[in-house]
């Protein structure tokens, strides 16, 4: 039998913990501080009196960089918080690019839309196989002559032959380039998250709890069935494809349901895309990394914040989990503005309907072509009516998965 994760039956879910006895419970807004941390909506605060000053610390230990580069928005004098917001998300491997002449690919690409009344967030995902115009780029170490290709491959070409923080910026710049050419859309802010880093945030938690919507094979992790220590399951292609199963080990299955994973099982679960049940590769795992943010986010302000032992190492974990580009705006601003929005205000919307629309494309291979109504999609990003687009198109909307409590 597979190796599968412990499953839990479904309870139904706590908005909060109770407050302690004798204790403030904490403000609405320094729990969503924290948001910005799992969606660029993090940071944290505390009760009355003190919050100032955690605000303080909390952004302080965020890594700032120039992402954005020549896509940002034209400085201002004095560029506000007010408006509406799109904010640039890209989420990155570290472990899988250990290699420092190997390329770095983006897993995932997410537009944050944050409307001008700032109720809420809608998280637009752009599958990375989409065939896109790449613009030319030159980072100072090698030079892109420009052309079309899968969009994660703008990452790439724009850190090929840097490491370290100039690979994140020149590659985060490329990206926005060719995402800014696609829609239109000068990102007001961006984050690179590492979702090697999100481990350590359930390392502080402790675990997170979620539901699992399809039941998903793990080509990374497994069991030895001799000696039952982990080993990898299948022999993987450098180009991150299955290449054949190992005999004598069991993969990890993370069965439909709900489930309260470790560290080690987060990160591997949010990495599948092979071997997902409902057989839909890279729109599953765009689902299931929203729906982990979704879970963490839940678990941080539920949890999180409110304990004094968890408090300093969480901001720690966040700090080192994303690399931000303000755009100008100090996180302050940010995690103020942002303070009316809660986890359930969040909405996912798939492009292409979260079905497939591939073509084989000559040099490229089988790539993702975005249809006219997700071309539509975007247009209303940029011009804050997605609220419009998402009642005309409500299949877009990705369905919330079940809430799961801590314990």
């Amino acid at each position: 039998m597979p190796h599968a994760v412990t499953t839990h039956p479904e309870r139904r879910s706590r908005s909060a913990d109770p407050a302690r006895p004798g204790r403030r419970p904490w403000p609405r807004w320094a729990r969503w501080s924290v948001a910005l941390g799992a969606t660029l909506m993090v940071l944290s605060g505390v009760a009355l009196g003190g919050a100032q000053y955690l605000l303080h610390t909390a952004t302080s230990k965020v890594t700032q960089q120039n992402l954005l580069g020549a896509a940002a928005a034209p400085q201002q004098q004095h560029r506000t918080i007010t408006g509406a917001k799109n904010i640039l998300l890209v989420g990155v491997d570290t472990r899988a690019h250990q290699d420092p002449g190997q390329l770095i690919r983006s897993d995932s690409i997410i537009l944050v839309h944050i409307p001008a009344d700032h109720s809420q967030a809608y998280l637009v995902s752009l599958p990375r196989d989409s065939l896109v115009s790449i613009p030319a780029y030159r980072n100072g170490a090698t030079s892109y002559p420009g052309g079309q290709n899968k969009i994660n491959a703008a990452f790439a070409f724009g850190s090929r032959g840097l490491t370290g923080a100039p690979a994140l910026s020149h590659g985060f710049e490329l990206l926005a380039l060719t995402v800014r050419d696609l829609t239109g859309i000068t990102p007001d802010a961006g984050a690179i998250i590492d979702f090697q880093g999100f481990k350590k945030i359930v390392q502080v938690l402790g675990q997170v709890c979620m539901y699992v919507d399809e039941t998903t094979t793990s080509i990374h992790v497994g069991r030895d069935d001799s000696t039952g220590k982990p080993a990898a399951p299948y022999k993987i292609n450098p180009d991150g494809t299955v290449n054949h199963r190992i005999p004598g080990v069991t993969p990890n299955v993370y069965t439909k349901g709900n489930h309260c994973l470790d560290p080690a099982q987060a990160l591997d679960f949010v990495r599948q895309r092979d071997l997902l049940a409902d057989h839909d590769y890279d729109y599953g795992r765009q689902r299931h990394q929203q729906q982990f943010l979704k879970a963490v986010l839940h678990q941080v302000m539920t949890g999180g914040l409110n304990s004094p032992t968890k408090l300093p190492g969480l901001l720690s974990a966040v700090g080192r989990t994303m690399t931000v580009d303000d755009g100008g705006i100090p996180l302050e601003d940010w995690a103020f503005a942002l303070r009316g929005i809660d986890s359930d205000a969040i909405t996912t919307i798939k492009t292409n309907d979260g079905t497939f629309n591939s073509r084989s494309v000559p040099g490229v291979g089988s790539a993702e072509i975005l249809s006219p109504t997700s071309l539509e999609l975007l247009r209303a990003v940029r011009t804050d009516t997605v609220g419009s687009f998402v009642q005309a198109h409500p299949s877009w909307v990705a369905a919330s998965a079940p809430s799961v409590p801590a314990h």
